[in-house]
């Protein structure tokens, strides 16, 4: 086992990448790893979900992301840490296992699918390394207890934060990737930032990540620019109108099988999520592929609610939207949903309020617990400090929640002929007063 977890592979092999240039695997563990069915499935999912009818060119996988992640942090441990006496060696397998499979759980359009049918991709990111797959044969032939280390990494559960902090932080090398790699699919500029800078000035102190005081303002610049990407790209509403359309076709679906409906194509690939029943194997027989396959078929159901749901989604008829927060405006959203049902509109289906945000930078503050470990920079006379303490910057945004709320509704209801002009006149006052 020894002799398999220090094994190199004859010749290097890389993989030619748009963002790094190239991925290196010089490990014969990564490359069996890669070669895996579980990982291969990551192809057949989109790293952002339905951004792409937004941004067309967003159609990279998370296949894509978690080499990137990957080689980040044999970046990291191969040419920053390496050598170093605050960094383990015995450590940098460990660490490149769980940066290459961290996102192994992950379904297909994960956020709406997870919503319906109460999964968690972590729970079956665990699954996969521990359970009976090509990927736990791999991990095995290291160690006895070696997949049972690589989850702990990932669930950041792992004894030594400075292993945990590389993909689980305030800067890790998965936010470094799917900014730099998001905004190149998705053609913005707003994420890119010198990560040749950062990961020059990485230390490994005291289990943690420092951050050389010298490359601050290369934080600062990373830091914006993931501030930028979730307004601009993450947060997209015509992008979270297409998830909408995606929620409620899966929350149609489990409600007719509910119900006994007769389906011309019926959703086999389903029926487990449906009795919440579902083996390791139902879960990565799905994908996006398999989703899109059924959603076509089903724009010939006769129930007329799901047909019309997924022509919507498949031919891009989204949803409109406006700015309403119900709890600010409790008569204004209630007004909008009574005109609407007027209308003849199932607000089931087709009115849904999704709220969003996000907190571009955190810190920790007693009492209050972080997600993530925040960010410390290593003064020029040994002193460490959290980021905010010296960035006017990171101070002015750090612990400010960003919270958007659309609802979101059949904006081709103003140009059906059998609502009432009077309540197409109402609704455009409500809507847009």
């Amino acid at each position: 086992m020894e002799d398999y977890a220090n094994a190199k592979l004859v010749e290097e092999k890389v993989f030619k990448d748009p963002v790094h240039r190239y991925v290196h695997v010089r490990d014969q563990v990564i490359w069996d790893l890669i070669g895996t069915k579980e990982f291969q499935r990551l192809r057949r999912i989109r790293q952002l979900g339905t951004t792409y009818l937004v941004f067309h060119g967003a159609e990279h996988s998370r296949f894509n992301h978690s080499l990137g992640v990957y080689e980040i942090v044999r970046r990291i441990t191969d040419d920053v840490f390496r050598g170093r006496p605050e960094w383990d060696e015995k450590e940098r397998l460990l660490i490149l296992c769980a940066a290459l499979l961290h996102d192994l759980g992950h379904g297909p359009f994960s956020h709406a699918f997870e919503n319906v049918f109460q999964t968690d991709h972590e729970y079956f990111t665990r699954q996969i390394l521990l359970g009976e797959t090509e990927v736990n044969s791999v991990l095995k032939r290291v160690s006895e207890n070696f997949p049972e280390m690589v989850a702990q990494v990932i669930e950041k559960k792992y004894p030594n934060e400075l292993v945990v902090s590389l993909i689980s932080s305030q800067i890790d090398a998965d936010r470094m990737d799917y900014l730099q790699r998001d905004a190149y699919y998705t053609g913005v500029s707003y994420g890119h930032f010198d990560m040749e800078r950062i990961l020059r000035v990485m230390r490994p102190r005291n289990g943690q990540v420092l951050i050389k005081s010298s490359g601050m303002h290369a934080v600062e610049d990373y830091i914006m620019s993931r501030y930028q990407m979730y307004l601009q790209v993450y947060f997209h509403p015509v992008s979270r109108s297409a998830e909408v359309l995606l929620n409620n076709i899966l929350k149609r679906v489990k409600q007719l099988n509910k119900d006994n409906y007769p389906f011309i194509v019926e959703p086999i690939h389903f029926k487990a999520f449906f009795e919440n029943n579902i083996r390791l194997e139902d879960y990565l027989a799905l994908d996006e592929y398999i989703l899109l396959t059924y959603f076509q078929y089903w724009t010939k159901e006769q129930d007329l609610i799901l047909s019309d749901l997924c022509s919507r989604f498949m031919n891009r008829k989204l949803f409109g939207y406006v700015n309403i927060n119900p709890e600010e405006e409790p008569e204004r959203f209630g007004r909008l949903k009574e005109l609407l049902e007027m209308a003849g509109v199932n607000t089931e289906y087709y009115f849904y309020h999704d709220c969003t945000s996000d907190l571009p930078y955190d810190f920790y503050r007693p009492g209050k617990e972080t997600t993530r470990l925040p960010i410390f920079l290593l003064m020029p006379n040994g002193e460490v400090r959290e980021l905010s303490q010296e960035s006017l910057i990171v101070d002015s945004i750090a612990g400010r929640i960003k919270t958007d709320h659309k609802v979101y509704y059949p904006k081709e209801i103003f140009q059906n002929p059998s609502v009432d002009s009077e309540i197409k006149k109402e609704l455009q006052k409500v809507l847009f007063s």
